[in-house]
C-alpha cells in the first residue's frame, strides 16, 4: 500500500474508533450492556489497526508517524486499556444479568475518555501535524481531561428527591454530602490541571521562532552584509556574435480571444493571452520593459526555471518593488540557457496567472538552425475552466521533425498524451536529457509550471495531442480534415512514463559529493500564523510564511533537500534561481538520464531527494508552485549568506502574492 493509503487508513481507523469508543459510553450510560460490549470489541479492533497502521506508516518515515508515535497512540492506547480492565467486567456482568453497580458510573466514563483520546489524537494530526511541540502535547492532554473532568462531574450528579425536611425541601439528597465533597474535588484539582496544561500549551504554542534562518548543518552566519540583491542585475551586453534583443511588454486588462475561440475578460501582456512569445538564441542579450498599464494590484516578470541574476527574478518585495499602474521596469539578462522556459507575474501570481499574465520564453541554440521543421509551444492553461488550448490544428509534412514545447502554466499536473506517432522526450524543464528512447502509449504527467519537450517524425496520418483526456492540438501531413484515426485512440488507461527511469545514466559528480548543508522540508495542512493572523494554512515543517525561517548557503556550498509531502495534496515543488539534481523518489534512485528540474510534483506520501551546487547568489524563493497554496503559506526563502535586500520584506510583498 501506497504512503498516501496507509495515512487515509490510519485517518478512518482513527475516526471510526473514536465512534466506537463514544457510542460504547454512551450506550452503556443508557444501560444497555450487550449492545456496549460489542461496540467496545469493535473499538479495541479499530484500535488495534490503527496501531499497525502507523507501524506500517513508520516504516516509511518518522515525518508520517512523529505525532502518532509519540502522543496520539500512546494516549489512546492507555485510555483503551483502562476502558477495558474497568468497563469491560461490568458490562459484561450487566449483560448476564447482574444488577448495574451502585459506586458510580465508572465504565461509562472510561469509554468515553477513550473516545476522547482518539479524537485529540485525529485532532492533532489534521490541524497541527509535523512536528509535534510540547505546547500542542500539553494542549491536547489538557482538552482530554477536560471532557473527562466533565463527564465525571455531569454523571456524579446525585438524585434528589424532595420529601419535605430542611435538606431535601432545597433539593440536597440525605447522603450527597460526600459525594457533593468529591464534587468539589474532582473542579478544583481538575480545574487547576486543565488551567495549568492548556496555558502552558498555548504559552508555548505561540512562542516566535529562534532567529530568523536554519543553517543545515553548516556554519553559521558571517558578519555585516556582502552585497544586496539590487546590485545583483544582468549584464547590458550579448556575447560575441550574439545581439540585443528588445521587447516592450504592457500589462493591461483586455478582451482577449483564447485560441479555443473563446472571448473571455482577462488581465494580459500586450493584449493577448498568453503574452508574446519571448524567442533568443544563446549568448543573446534579452532585454524587456515592462509597463503596468491598468493591473491595480500590480505586476513584475518572473521568468520561471531561468536562472537569471536575483536582482531580475521579479519578485515583488524581495528583488524589487511592484510595478504599480503607470510605472515600468527593465529586465536584462544574458540567453545563457537553451530551452523552453515561461515568464509569469510574481505578485498577486495565484489570480494574475489565472487570468492570463503568462508568456512562453525559447532559447536556441547558436548553432541550431533548422534543427526541426515544425516547432511549437504548447502552452497549456485553464481560464475560469476553459481550455485556452483547444483543438488547434497544424499541418506537418510527411517525414518532418515536430518538436513540442508542453508548457503547464495551471497550479495543477495536467496529463498529455500523443497519439498517432512514436516519440522521444528530448528535454524536461529546459534541460536536454541523455539518450532518450523512443516511446508511444505512454502519458505524460507535467506538474504546474514544468515542461516537457516532444520529438518525433510526422507519421502519414494525423497526430493529435490530448490534455486531460482531450484533444488540445491537432497535426496533419496535408491540408483537409484530419482523419480520426488519433483522436479516436483511448489514453485514459495509458501508463504513465516514469522519468526517473527514461534514457540512458551517465555520471554526475554532483550525484555523489558529500551535502555541505542538508534541508528538510514537510508539507503539510495545518493551523498556522499567516501574514500575522491564524489560518488552516498550507505548512512546510509546521509553519506558514513568513514565519518560516531561511535556509542559508553559502555560495559553492552542495545543498541537498529532502522534500516530505505529509498531506492529501500534490505539491509542484519550485525553487527560483537553481535547478535541482534528482537523486531519488521514496528511496527509488533515479537510474535514467540525469534530471535537472526546476519544478518536482512531490504527490501525497511521497519522498523525493534532490540536490543543487549554490552558484547564483540571492536571496530566492523556495515554494509550491501551486500558486493558491503558495498564497496560503506554503512559501519560504533561501538565502546566500551576507546577501541583504533593500526591499519591503512583508508577507504580500515577498510572496509576490496578494495582501
Amino acid at each position: 500500500m501506497t504512503t498516501a493509503g496507509l495515512t487515509v487508513l490510519d485517518h478512518a481507523c482513527t475516526l471510526l474508533g473514536a465512534v466506537a469508543w463514544l457510542a460504547a459510553g454512551v450506550t452503556a450510560a443508557l444501560r444497555r450492556a450487550r449492545t456496549a460490549l460489542v461496540l467496545l470489541a469493535a473499538a479495541l479492533v479499530l484500535t488495534t489497526a490503527r496501531a499497525v497502521s502507523v507501524a506500517a506508516l513508520a516504516g516509511r518515515g518518522w515525518w508520517f508517524v512523529q505525532e502518532k508515535v509519540l502522543l496520539g497512540v500512546p494516549m489512546l492506547v492507555v485510555a483503551a486499556l483502562v476502558a477495558t480492565v474497568v468497563a469491560g467486567p461490568r458490562l459484561l456482568a450487566q449483560a448476564r444479568g447482574a444488577p448495574r453497580r451502585t459506586d458510580g458510573n465508572a465504565e461509562v466514563v472510561v469509554l468515553l475518555t477513550a473516545g476522547y483520546a482518539a479524537l485529540a489524537g485525529f485532532v492533532v494530526t489534521y490541524l497541527v501535524g509535523y512536528p509535534l511541540t510540547l505546547g500542542t502535547a500539553l494542549i491536547a492532554v489538557g482538552l482530554v481531561v477536560t471532557g473527562v473532568l466533565l463527564t465525571a462531574r455531569s454523571l456524579a450528579t446525585p438524585d434528589t428527591d424532595t420529601v419535605g425536611d430542611a435538606d431535601t425541601a432545597v433539593g440536597v439528597a440525605p447522603d450527597a454530602g460526600p459525594e457533593l465533597s468529591r464534587r468539589r474535588f474532582l473542579g478544583v484539582t481538575g480545574g487547576v490541571a486543565v488551567v495549568g496544561a492548556t496555558g502552558a500549551g498555548v504559552g508555548l504554542s505561540v512562542l516566535p521562532a529562534v532567529g530568523g534562518h536554519i543553517e543545515g548543518g553548516g556554519p553559521g552566519p558571517i558578519q555585516g552584509s556582502t552585497g544586496s540583491v539590487a546590485d545583483l542585475r544582468g549584464p547590458d551586453t550579448p556575447v560575441p556574435g550574439g545581439v540585443r534583443r528588445t521587447h516592450v511588454l504592457t500589462a493591461r486588462k483586455a478582451d482577449a480571444r483564447l485560441r479555443s475561440g473563446k472571448d473571455v475578460e482577462a488581465w494580459t501582456f500586450d493584449g493577448t493571452v498568453p503574452g508574446p512569445q519571448i524567442t533568443a538564441r544563446e549568448g543573446d542579450l534579452v532585454e524587456v520593459k515592462l509597463v503596468n498599464h491598468d493591473i491595480d494590484d500590480g505586476v513584475t516578470l518572473h521568468w520561471h526555471g531561468y536562472d537569471v541574476p536575483c536582482g531580475e527574478d521579479g519578485v515583488a518585495g524581495l528583488t524589487q518593488d511592484v510595478v504599480v499602474p503607470g510605472a515600468e521596469f527593465v529586465y536584462r539578462f544574458r540567453a545563457n540557457q537553451t530551452g523552453t522556459y515561461w515568464y509569469h507575474t510574481h505578485y498577486a501570481s495565484h489570480v494574475g496567472v489565472r487570468r492570463g499574465l503568462y508568456g512562453v520564453l525559447v532559447v536556441h541554440r547558436r548553432d541550431e538552425h533548422g534543427a526541426e521543421d515544425l516547432d511549437l509551444a504548447v502552452p497549456v492553461h485553464t481560464f475560469n475552466g476553459a481550455e485556452a488550448v483547444a483543438g488547434v490544428e497544424h499541418i506537418a509534412p510527411v517525414g518532418a521533425t515536430v518538436r513540442l514545447r508542453l508548457v503547464n502554466t495551471d497550479s495543477e499536473p495536467r496529463r498529455f498524451a500523443l497519439a498517432g506517432a512514436a516519440f522521444r522526450i528530448v528535454a524536461v524543464d529546459g534541460r536536454d536529457l541523455h539518450g532518450p528512447g523512443e516511446t508511444s502509449g505512454t502519458a505524460l504527467r507535467v506538474p504546474a509550471g514544468g515542461r516537457r519537450d516532444l520529438v518525433f517524425a510526422m507519421p502519414d496520418t494525423s497526430v493529435a495531442l490530448f490534455v486531460d483526456g482531450a484533444v488540445a492540438v491537432w497535426l496533419r501531413p496535408r491540408a483537409g480534415a484530419p482523419d480520426g484515426r488519433a483522436a479516436a485512440q483511448d489514453t485514459a488507461g495509458w501508463p504513465e512514463l516514469d522519468l526517473l527511469t527514461y534514457g540512458t545514466s551517465v555520471s554526475v559528480p554532483l550525484r555523489t559529493e558529500r551535502a555541505d548543508r542538508h534541508f528538510t522540508l514537510v508539507l503539510d495542512r495545518g493551523l498556522a500564523m499567516v501574514d500575522g493572523s491564524p489560518t488552516f494554512a498550507q505548512t512546510v515543517n509546521g509553519r506558514g510564511h513568513p514565519s518560516i525561517p531561511d535556509q542559508l548557503v553559502a555560495e559553492g556550498d552542495v545543498v541537498r533537500f529532502t522534500v516530505v509531502n505529509r498531506s492529501l495534496e500534490t505539491h509542484p515543488w519550485h525553487l527560483h534561481g537553481h535547478p535541482v539534481l534528482i537523486l531519488s523518489r521514496d528511496g527509488q534512485p533515479s537510474s535514467g538520464s540525469p534530471l535537472l528540474m526546476d519544478t518536482f510534483d512531490v504527490r501525497p506520501g511521497e519522498v523525493w531527494e534532490v540536490v543543487f551546487r549554490a552558484t547564483n547568489p540571492g536571496i530566492w524563493m523556495n515554494h509550491c508552485h501551486n500558486l493558491p497554496h503558495a498564497d496560503q503559506g506554503m512559501m519560504l526563502r533561501l538565502r546566500y549568506d551576507g546577501v541583504t535586500t533593500p526591499f519591503d520584506g512583508g508577507h504580500a510583498a515577498a510572496k509576490g502574492h496578494s495582501h
